[in-house]
């Protein structure tokens, strides 16, 4: 039976061009059971990957709303507008 990730943190360090970066994924099932976890991680955060499945159209159309809350969270007019990244998965899965 498949299990949804309810929330997972991913940690690593990478190294470019000699400078050492921290990279922390928050893997999450987008519930609001977590949004206040999750707004710290946005708040904290410098880029975000928005992941959709290819196979789900609602999956698409909820981007809007965590894309909504990244740009009222970062204060875009203060700090700019963060790195995003838009993946579409389940490609495997598609007809």
């Amino acid at each position: 039976k498949y299990d949804a990730t309810i929330e997972d943190v991913y940690k690593k360090t990478v190294e470019i061009d000699g400078k050492q970066y921290s990279l922390e994924i928050l893997d999450t099932a987008g519930t609001e059971e977590f949004s206040a976890m999750r707004d710290l991680y946005v708040k904290n955060g410098h880029g975000f990957v928005l992941v959709y499945s290819i196979t789900s159209q609602a999956t698409f159309n909820d981007l809007d709303e965590f894309y909504d809350r990244i740009i009222r969270i970062k204060d875009i007019e203060i700090h700019g507008q963060p790195a995003l990244v838009l993946v579409g998965n389940k490609s495997d899965l598609e007809d």
